[in-house]
C-alpha cells in the first residue's frame, strides 16, 4: 500500500502542477482542539459577528470528518493571484482587491480541485471544499506546511506571499502528512501598521468587525464613525496583504483566469457605481467575486467613496443618488457622503430632502449629516 500511496501522491503532485496549482501539502485529517478553542474565542469576543458565528461552526470547521465521515488526509492547496493593478488611479474612482476584478477565483479552483478529487476516486472516497462548507483552511493549510499564519490573520506561502486563493480535498485515503513550516512574523508589524481601521491587534487575531473587507461586504449600514476610513475601496481591501514583506517579494502573477473580467475594472468609476441597477450588476458582476451581495451594496459602498473623495463635482450625483434611489440605504449613505463634502450645495440638498424623506433611518441619516452645521444653541 505504501508504494500505491507514494505514487498516488506523485500524480497527485504532476496534475496539481498542470491545474495551475501552485502549491500542494498533505495533512492528517484528525480533529483540531486548538483551532476550535481559537475560533470559539474569536466567536466569543465578537471579532466576526458581522456573520453570526458561534461555537458550532467552530466544533464543524475543526474536525475533517464534519466533511467526510472516515477522513484520514486533507490535501491542502494554494494558487498565487497576485496580478498588478494600472500604475494610474483615476479620478472619481474607487479601488477593488485584487481577488474580486476576474471571474469568481472559487470556479476556477474548484475546477482544478474537481480534476484532483477525479484523480483520487479510483483509490477511496474525497470531497473537495472551496468556501462550500465551513472548514478551518488555514489552520490545516499551516498543519501542512502550506504556509504560516500571518499577524494579518492570512497565510503566508513561500513564493506567494499572503496574495493566494485556497483549497481543499478532504478524502480518506491515508497520505503520508508534509511537516509545518515553523516560522511566524517575528517583529515584522508592516501589516498591523498599515490598517487604517485598526482592524489588527498584531497578535494573529482579527477584530474582522473594523475590517474594511468585511465593512464593504455588510449588508446593512456601514457603521458612521467607519465610514471614512473605509477611504476608497469599493471592494474589499489589500493593504495588509501587499505590505506583507513575503507579499511584496513575490512574483506578480500572469493569468489570464485572474485578470479583469469584462466590464470589471481594478479601478471602478464610481459615479457609474452609484447608478448600477439590477440589470447591469447581474450582467457585469454576477459571475465575480462581488456578485454575491447585490447591486444596492456596490451602490451604499460608491455612495461612501465618492464621500471620502471630498470632491464637489460628486455632489449632483449624490444629490440624485438622495433623491431617486430605491433602496433606503443607499440615500442614507449618500445623504453622508453629502455631509462629508459638506459644500454649499451638498447642504442644501440635505435640508431639501428633509422635508419629504419618510424613511426614518434616512432622516437619521441626513439630520446627523446636518447636525455639525446647525446653530449653536445657547442655554440662557
Amino acid at each position: 500500500m505504501h508504494g500505491t500511496l507514494t505514487e498516488l501522491r506523485r500524480r497527485l503532485d504532476e496534475e496539481a502542477a498542470r491545474c495551475g496549482i501552485d502549491r500542494l501539502r498533505v495533512t492528517a485529517a484528525r480533529a483540531d482542539a486548538v483551532t476550535r478553542e481559537r475560533m470559539k474565542a474569536a466567536f466569543e469576543r465578537g471579532d466576526l459577528a458581522t456573520w453570526g458565528f458561534d461555537g458550532e461552526r467552530a466544533r464543524l470547521a475543526s474536525d475533517p470528518e464534519t466533511v467526510l465521515p472516515g477522513a484520514r488526509s486533507v490535501i491542502c492547496v494554494a494558487v498565487g493571484y497576485d496580478t498588478e493593478p494600472p500604475k494610474e488611479q483615476p479620478p472619481l474612482s474607487g479601488r477593488v482587491s485584487r481577488y474580486a476584478w476576474s471571474l469568481d477565483y472559487h470556479r476556477t479552483l474548484r475546477t482544478a480541485l474537481e480534476r484532483l478529487e477525479a484523480l483520487l476516486k479510483p483509490y477511496g472516497r474525497a470531497r473537495a471544499v472551496c468556501d462550500t462548507v465551513p472548514f478551518a483552511e488555514r489552520a490545516f493549510a499551516e498543519r501542512s506546511g502550506l504556509g504560516w499564519v500571518g499577524k494579518h490573520t492570512g497565510l503566508i506561502v513561500p513564493g506567494l506571499g499572503a496574495v493566494a486563493f485556497l483549497g481543499e480535498i478532504v478524502t480518506d485515503i491515508p497520505f503520508e502528512a508534509d511537516a509545518p513550516i515553523r516560522k511566524q512574523c517575528g517583529a515584522c508589524r508592516r501589516c498591523v501598521d498599515v490598517c487604517p481601521t485598526g482592524a489588527l491587534r498584531g497578535d494573529y487575531t482579527i477584530d474582522a468587525k473594523r475590517c474594511i473587507a468585511d465593512l464593504n461586504q455588510r449588508v446593512d449600514a456601514i457603521p458612521r464613525a467607519m465610514r471614512p476610513l473605509v477611504g476608497d475601496w469599493l471592494w474589499g481591501c489589500d493593504l495588509c496583504t501587499v505590505a506583507c514583506p513575503p507579499s511584496r517579494r513575490a512574483p506578480k502573477m500572469e493569468r489570464p483566469p485572474f485578470a479583469p473580467a469584462a466590464g470589471v475594472s481594478p479601478f471602478p468609476d464610481l459615479i457609474s457605481m452609484l447608478r448600477l441597477r439590477s440589470g447591469e450588476y447581474k450582467r457585469t458582476y454576477r459571475a465575480t467575486a462581488m456578485g454575491w451581495r447585490g447591486a444596492a451594496v456596490l451602490r451604499r459602498n460608491a455612495a461612501v467613496c465618492l464621500g471620502n473623495s471630498l470632491d464637489r463635482a460628486a455632489v449632483p450625483a449624490l444629490e440624485r443618488a438622495l433623491a431617486e434611489d430605491p433602496h433606503p440605504m443607499v440615500r442614507g449613505h449618500s445623504a453622508w457622503a453629502l455631509g462629508r463634502i459638506a459644500s454649499a450645495r451638498a447642504l442644501h440638498a440635505l435640508e431639501e430632502r428633509l422635508v419629504v424623506e419618510d424613511h426614518h433611518e434616512v432622516r437619521e441619516e441626513i439630520e446627523a449629516a446636518l447636525e455639525p452645521f446647525r446653530p449653536v444653541r445657547r442655554s440662557t
